[in-house]
């Protein structure tokens, strides 16, 4: 824990929002077979006050294609987890990460002639 001093003394840093194991696990499980699949090359994290943002990459100079949120203040309304796209449009938001993740699995599935 990071403490910070003010006038009153020793206060508390502000908590940031992260990815647990868990969700890690299945975000990093779905990462693995898209850049086995040759769809995605690179990711980047980042962990704010109110959210956890973790971002894919086609390639490592461009803006991220995909990111995932985490956003615990929208846990009460439509969920805290979301899939936005590379124009910013809303792809899948939802309470379960799991199935917000389904929107890129579908990007997997390939017809095959």
């Amino acid at each position: 824990m990071v403490m910070q001093f003010g006038l009153g003394g020793p206060a508390k840093a502000p908590d940031t929002v992260a990815f647990d194991r868990r969700e890690l696990g299945q975000i990093l499980g779905l990462y693995g077979r898209m850049v086995a699949a040759g769809e995605w090359r690179d990711y980047g994290m980042s962990f704010l006050g109110d959210v956890a943002i973790f971002s894919i990459f086609r390639r490592t100079a461009e803006q991220p294609i995909y990111r995932i949120e985490k956003r615990p203040k929208l846990q009460a309304r439509q969920g805290m987890y979301a899939v936005i796209g590379m124009d910013g449009r809303i792809l899948k938001r939802g309470h379960d990460l799991k199935t917000v993740l389904r929107v890129l699995e579908r990007k997997l599935i390939r017809v095959v002639d």
